[in-house]
């Protein structure tokens, strides 16, 4: 799948063998075509009015095709407690974001993602809590995953397995402490991995 933005490049293949720093201390600026015009710190640069920058969502699946969700831990500075995939993050300046997203479900979960793969590489959106907000350049990748979940407790306070549809429903529900960006990024996904009209293409997302 192409994109239409310089920095996210899904023809290339990621061999993440080493894992690479385990805290992004720097966060890569971009404009609205997608182009990096700086670094910022991570610790500073989101606040009430934060400038646009380059992140990423991945949406693990196991064998079952169950999605594996996850509870952002109360300590997090942004959308701390609320529900969502199954891991986001940042890449650093010069890393390819799935090279971090590889990086951070090592890094927070204990897996190893396999099949890693684009599927909404032009995704962005713009949320706020009422205290700090978001704003993000932020491709969507999926993979499988398999064996144990080791969550970092000051990373993840909870993680569950759903099904689609029930990720579907929650995303759907106002009231179901999903966050913004996976409430925007369902119907997107379920379009693009299952086809229209609610007709999968396969019996797998993946």
């Amino acid at each position: 799948m192409n994109s239409s933005y310089p920095l996210i490049d899904p023809t290339v293949s990621v061999d993440a063998t080493e894992p690479g720093p385990t805290v992004g201390e720097q966060v890569v600026l971009v404009d609205d075509q997608g182009r990096a015009i700086g670094v910022a710190d991570k610790a500073t640069v989101h606040g009430p009015r934060t400038p646009r920058h380059l992140a990423f969502s991945c949406y693990g699946f196991d064998g079952d095709g169950r999605l594996l969700v996850s509870q952002r831990s109360r300590d997090k500075l942004t959308f701390p407690g609320v529900w969502t995939n199954t891991c986001c993050g940042h890449p650093a300046p010069g890393e390819l974001p799935a090279a971090a997203a590889t990086r951070r479900m090592r890094f927070e979960l204990g897996l190893d993602p396999q099949d890693l793969r684009v599927v909404l590489p032009d995704f962005s959106y713009r949320a706020s809590d009422g205290r700090v907000e978001e704003n993000e350049l932020c491709p969507v990748f999926v993979c499988t995953i398999s064996g144990e979940v080791r969550a970092r407790a000051d990373e993840v306070d909870a993680v569950a397995w759903w099904s689609w549809q029930q990720f579907l429903d929650a995303a759907a529900e106002p009231g179901s402490g999903l966050s913004p960006w996976a409430r925007e990024q369902a119907p997107l996904l379920d379009k693009a991995l299952f086809g229209s009209h609610g007709s999968p293409l396969s019996a797998d997302p993946l």
